[in-house]
């Protein structure tokens, strides 16, 4: 029997979401919103450009969540990395990549002591501390802020759209029970609840997501729930409970799809909150492993070295920036074609 492994449940969850992603487009195909928000947002250059950006992001992760096994060469028998799982984004690099000690950017030999290097100016921005070559962790960071950002959002939106939608539909005591928990949660500063959360919880990558979950759906929640307000006040709403229609029914067809530019604009925006806290929680030794985060904490100590190392905390920091510019640039486009109010006002 073959024993499961956990680069199979990363492989699975690439191919459940490219399934996903692809029907969701096939599905929409021919829908008439759909096209025109398409071509609107195709009208936006700085907009494009940042989701092409993105996407060449997202496509480094998903390259470094597809990993398999080669076979065991009979001379590596007794190394580790014989049997270690390698990803597409590994394969770019040769095994042995690695250096002893540091190297500056497409330097020939080692930052101290001048040594020759194994792949003399081959590492294009340089190694770390422990001589791994800082493009190749700088790219492998991508998979963690994705990680964090996707599945931490697909944690909050079933729970944040399910609270917010009841109580402001149903109102009275449901809206007071609902209340009072997002007020606790709220009256609890975010990085102490997050830090407590985690500490109980263990460190890993499943338990990261939830604590941000659990600190970040209060905000979505409050706002479907005002929205909803509202919308179960109009008039077709109130047609619909005249001829007699469920609570269900009038939910899934008149109130959830009216929500939905809500939920798209706040999912995008968040995202990059997200990324950002994990960096946060890295600096408390409690983040994901290899993260934009973990690489700057490393690299924040070589700074007080004379001459400075500076190239492991520049290309951490500038890929980061990168990210949550071009989820912020993206989240802003389709706040000004989606909302209704800011379509109005041009």
């Amino acid at each position: 029997m073959i024993a499961w492994e956990s680069h199979y449940t990363s492989n699975l969850v690439v191919a459940v979401l490219l399934a996903g992603g692809a029907g969701t487009a096939w599905a929409l195909r021919h829908d008439p919103r759909a096209r025109a928000l398409v071509w609107a947002f195709m009208y936006r250059r700085l907009a494009v450009a940042a989701t092409v950006l993105f996407g060449l992001f997202a496509l480094i992760a998903v390259l470094d969540s597809i990993a398999w096994r080669d076979r065991i060469n009979p001379n590596e028998m007794n190394e580790a990395r014989a049997y270690r799982p390698w990803s597409v984004i590994d394969r770019l690099f040769p095994k042995d990549f690695d250096e002893r000690v540091h190297s500056a950017p497409m330097a020939r030999t080692t930052f101290y002591g001048h040594a020759d290097l194994r792949y003399p100016g081959g590492h294009l921005l340089g190694t770390n501390i422990i001589g791994r070559d800082t493009l190749h962790q700088t790219l492998k960071g991508f998979r963690p802020a994705m990680i964090i950002g996707v599945f931490t959002t697909l944690l909050v939106l079933p729970l944040a759209m399910l609270a917010g939608v009841i109580a402001g539909y149903f109102g009275r005591r449901v809206d007071d029970v609902i209340q009072y928990i997002y007020s606790t949660l709220a009256s609890i500063p975010s990085i102490l609840l997050l830090i407590a959360l985690i500490l109980v919880m263990g460190r890993g990558t499943f338990q990261v997501c939830v604590a941000l979950g659990v600190t970040s759906w209060v905000g979505l929640c409050r706002l479907l729930r005002a929205e909803t307000l509202k919308l179960r006040e109009m008039e077709y709403v109130q047609a619909a409970l005249a001829q007699g229609l469920g609570h269900g029914r009038i939910l899934t067809r008149h109130i959830v799809p009216n929500l939905l530019h809500i939920v798209l604009i706040s999912c995008v925006l968040r995202f990059s909150g997200l990324v950002l806290n994990e960096s946060i929680l890295s600096y408390f030794g409690i983040g994901l492993e290899g993260s934009f985060g973990a690489m700057i904490v490393l690299a924040r100590d070589e700074l007080a070295r004379k001459p400075v190392i500076w190239w492991n905390l520049a290309a951490a920091s500038t890929a980061l920036f990168l990210l949550v510019l071009t989820a912020n640039i993206i989240g802003d486009a389709l706040r000004d074609l989606l909302d209704p109010r800011l379509r109005s006002a041009t």
